[in-house]
This record gives C-alpha cells, sequence and structure tokens, in this order.
C-alpha cells in the first residue's frame, strides 16, 4: 500500500492537536525513536515524533493521519523484542511517554484505572503501598502497560497467575478513523455479544491504539520463599515440573536455566552460584498469605525435586538471598547479549515437551554450528532461546541463522507448541507466522485488520502483510 510523506504541514497541523515541544522532528530525537530492544537493532526513522498528553489528543491525530494516508505507529516505553515499535514504513511515531498517570486505584473492587504510558514499576510501588498487587510480569519493570496489552505480555509469573489478558478488565480505545471506544469495564463477567476488548489484547497496535486500560488486582500476598534446585541433567530437571503440578501445587513460578547460561550469567555478574557445575537448575518461587502453609507447600515441593534426582534444594526465605538468585534468571538477556550480535527466539511447547524439545535444539545447534543458550518459565512451556553470532563472519552468519531460527519454530510447531509465547510476532517473526497458523485463520486475520483499519495505517507491516 501506499502512504503519503509528512510534509511542513502536516507537522504544523499536528502542533495545533498538541503542544509545539510534543512534536519532534530533529534527527537526534528521531534516531531515539527508530528502535526497540531487539538484539539485532532494526532501525528506522519516523518523519515526525508525536507525544499526545489525552485520548482526544490521540483520536485527533489518527483521525489526521487517515485523512492523510500516512502511517502511525504506537510506542509505550520501547522495550518490546521483536519490532513491534520501529516504524517500518516511517510515518509517524506516536508515543504514550506522556499518558503516564494512574487514574484509579479502587481497593473496595481491586481495579485500577490507568493510561497507557503507565510504567509497570511506578504501578506496583504504588499499589504496593495499598498491600495490593498486579501479577502479570513480562520481567521488564520498565516497560509500560499499554506494551504489555498490545503483546499479551506473560513473564514468569505465568504458570500460577497467567498473561495480561487474564487482568484487564476494560479498554479504552482508538479507531485509525479517530472513533473513541469504551470496551468492558469494571464488572468482573459479561456475555453481551462479542468481546472485542480481546480482540485488542495481543493484536500489537495494529487494529486500535490503546489509551486507558482497566486492570483487575489481588492482594499482595504477605509471605515468599525461592527453592533454588540443581540437577544432573535438563531432562531431570524438566520432567520435575508436571509432577510438581500434578500433586495440585502451583508455584509462583518454576524458571530453569540450563549449565551453560548460568556460567556466563555468574561471569557477567561476578557471582558464583552454589553448585554451579550442575547441568540445570529449576527456580521455583512459591507466594502465600500463611507461613505456615508456605513453608509446608516449599516442602512437598523439595520432597517431589528430591524423589526426581535433584542433587539438593536451597531455601531463600530473605528478599536479599531470594534477589541474589533471581538476578541470574533475570540477567540471562542482558549478559548474553550485551556487545555481541545475536537473535532471539521466543517458543512455546507443552510443559511436559521441553526436556525434548531443547535437546532437539542442541542437535538443531550442532548442524548449524551456531550456538544457542537457552532460559525458559518451565511451568508454561515457554523456551527463549539466543543464537550467538560468535566469529562466523557477516556472510556466514546472514545465511545460517534464517535457516536455524525456522528449524527451531518447526520443530517447537512439531511438539504441539507455537513460535511465539509473549514477544509478539511484530515486524521479527512474520516471515513464520505461516508456519504456525493455517491459511483459513490468517485470512480471517487480515478481514479483522481490515474492518478496524481499512487504509491500514496502524502499524503497517507488523504479524502480517496486508498485500
Amino acid at each position: 500500500m501506499d502512504y503519503n510523506k509528512v510534509t511542513n504541514k502536516t507537522v504544523a497541523n499536528l502542533m495545533k492537536i498538541v503542544e509545539a515541544k510534543n512534536v519532534l522532528v530533529d534527527m537526534e530525537s528521531l534516531k531515539k525513536y527508530s528502535r526497540d530492544e531487539a538484539p539485532s537493532p532494526l532501525k528506522v526513522l519516523p518523519e515526525v515524533v508525536v507525544k499526545p498528553r489525552n485520548t482526544e489528543q490521540v483520536s485527533k491525530i489518527l483521525h489526521l493521519a487517515n485523512k492523510l494516508r500516512i502511517p502511525v505507529t504506537f510506542r509505550g516505553q520501547g522495550t518490546g523484542l521483536s519490532y513491534g515499535a520501529v516504524p517500518i514504513r516511517g510515518g509517524i511515531v506516536l508515543s504514550f511517554e506522556d499518558m503516564n498517570k494512574i487514574l484509579e486505584i479502587d481497593e473496595e473492587n481491586l481495579v485500577a484505572v490507568v493510561e497507557s504510558g503507565v510504567v509497570l514499576l511506578h504501578l506496583r510501588q504504588e499499589l504496593e503501598k495499598r498491600g495490593l498487587f498486579y501479577p502479570a510480569d513480562p520481567g521488564e519493570n520498565s516497560s509500560a502497560i499499554g506494551g504489555n496489552v498490545g503483546t499479551n505480555a506473560g513473564g514468569m509469573n505465568g504458570v500460577k497467575y497467567g498473561n495480561t489478558r487474564a487482568y484487564v478488565l476494560g479498554l479504552e480505545v482508538v479507531l485509525s478513523s479517530g472513533e473513541i471506544m469504551k470496551l468492558g469495564g469494571k464488572t468482573f463477567k459479561r456475555s453481551t455479544g462479542y468481546e472485542l476488548m480481546h480482540l485488542i489484547i495481543g493484536s500489537e497496535g495494529t487494529l486500535a491504539a490503546v489509551t486507558k486500560i482497566i486492570l483487575k488486582l489481588i492482594k499482595l500476598p504477605k509471605y515468599f520463599i525461592t527453592l533454588y534446585t540443581p540437577f544432573r541433567s535438563l531432562h531431570e530437571a524438566i520432567k520435575t515440573v508436571p509432577e510438581i503440578i500434578r500433586k495440585k501445587i502451583t508455584p509462583t513460578a518454576i524458571e530453569y536455566i540450563e549449565k551453560d547460561s548460568l556460567l556466563v550469567v555468574e561471569k557477567y555478574l561476578e557471582k558464583t552460584m552454589p553448585h554451579h557445575d550442575a547441568e540445570a537448575y529449576l527456580i521455583i518461587r512459591i507466594d502465600g498469605d500463611s507461613e505456615d502453609e508456605l513453608y509446608a507447600v516449599g516442602e512437598a515441593v523439595s520432597n517431589i525435586c528430591m524423589e526426581n534426582n535433584a542433587i539438593d534444594v536451597l531455601v531463600a526465605n530473605t528478599k536479599e538471598t531470594q534477589d541474589k538468585i533471581w538476578s541470574i534468571r533475570g540477567s540471562f538477556y542482558e549478559a548474553l547479549v550485551r556487545n555481541r550480535v545475536v537473535q532471539m527466539v521466543d517458543t512455546v511447547v507443552p510443559p511436559s515437551k521441553i526436556a525434548d524439545y531443547i535437546e532437539k535444539v542442541k542437535s538443531i545447534s550442532r548442524k548449524w554450528d551456531i550456538r544457542i543458550f537457552s532460559v525458559g518459565h518451565a511451568g508454561d512451556g515457554n523456551v527463549h532461546l539466543i543464537l550467538m553470532k560468535d566469529d562466523l563472519s557477516d556472510d556466514v552468519w546472514t545465511e545460517k541463522w534464517p535457516k536455524t531460527m525456522k528449524q527451531l519454530y518447526e520443530t517447537a510447531i512439531s511438539y504441539g507448541g507455537t513460535i511465539s509465547g509473549e514477544h509478539g510476532i511484530g515486524f521479527d517473526k512474520k516471515k513464520y507466522l505461516s508456519l504456525s497458523i493455517g491459511e483459513s485463520e490468517l485470512g480471517l486475520m487480515k478481514s479483522i485488520k481490515r474492518l478496524f483499519d481499512p487504509n491500514n495505517i496502524l502499524n503497517p507491516e507488523k504479524i502480517f502483510d496486508m498485500n
């Protein structure tokens, strides 16, 4: 589809909608908004960046862009990993960073109303003061809630609490025409026709702009413990997870990390973990409101681990020791990516198939002579893989990594999985989407896109091509 360029007149019209200081056209600003945090940066300059302060301004911006056929890319905090906020077709980047107010915390009904640009850490801090908790945890505290909605972000807490979708009760959205719609609300139950809200969640900014979000909250658990459990093999570690779930025990998080990954992170953080020569580890978080009940669950999980040949189970019950353990898991991406050329894979398979899948990953790694590191959410089957360029020449790397990734995706699908668990498709994975969904499903998605955005101005080139 052909788009029109942003002209001086367009910029002048945008400055009539928002304050002039919130319309950015200088090169330094355009560069800042040209990429996200994907490990192999794709940079595309927008023609203008606009920072609205309210829904009405968003509406006017989209009405203008739609009238002029100018593409618009939405941006929260730019922490995505799939080029979702990269303005592939130039045009306007609409940044929600100034729409960052927590509008309401309703302690009686356990609901929060926030603007799209609210940062996750800020929300959590405000809720904690009131003894409340927003459980969806994408692992990036600096991310914006609107971006989390866009990708249906998950994370470590997913095994017990689920993804973002489970906590969204309502949305205020703006269509490409500029029309403002309110979807859902503060009620916890609805049976009133098609739930359009759930089409928006996970649509990565391709259907509408999300301006406000109504979130379901829970009481903040009073107690937490973490179990650090080394195993002699990844297979033994992973096969322990279904045993825990089968006993009707639901930890907050069950993460796995392989030896090679742990050693890289240890070096990066300049700290050594106990049993750092084991082959694999489970890191398990348990929460609850009763200390006695918490430790009873912890003991039950420990016994299951030891029955499945764990080397040891170390219990961390202070914030300091728990933070140390979780910093190992949380630093995986940063430790491997810094100053390196890499590609990242975000597959998901049934939890019971993780060990088999990782064995296939090792085989694929040997076949293509590319080092692949892995960690993942063992409780829900989400596997994060990082492919390392190392000393491969640019030509060899460019030839090998797409073929390697395709085989990794095909293997995940063969186990009943899919190509993305929580990072979204964005621009990065769209060429692999057809591996995971059929033509009929893709056709329905495109039909929905045309209904919401007939001129295809909203985040074009993401998820799939409309041509």
